[in-house]
């Protein structure tokens, strides 16, 4: 019997794979926000120069913890490997006892 994922958090891979489709997304909309900096700077109020500033700040913490979050759940992928590697009886032990 084998367990079928129902969310794509139900795994690490599904998990890195939502988290980096959220940094695009993050990177998508840090872009339209500098391109709005940039217009109100010109011809817009100040306030709204200042609140679209904060959105451009807020943002660019978000993608960090996006990243990190990215690169941990890497971390937890490769560590998973390493252990089920270590699970697995290597083939000069399996030999070996074969032989005696």
């Amino acid at each position: 019997m084998s367990y079928t994922s129902e969310t794509p958090f139900d795994s690490i891979e599904g998990s890195h794979q939502y988290v980096s489709l959220l940094a695009e997304a993050i990177d998508e909309a840090r872009r339209e926000v500098d391109e709005e900096i940039a217009l109100a700077m010109r011809e817009g109020p100040e306030r709204r120069k200042e609140a679209l500033q904060i959105v451009a700040y807020n943002l660019a913490k978000l993608s960090l913890h996006i990243k990190t979050s990215g690169r941990i759940l890497n971390d937890l992928r490769s560590l998973r490997r390493l252990l089920q590697s270590e699970r697995e009886p290597s083939q000069p032990l399996v030999r070996a006892a074969s032989q005696d």
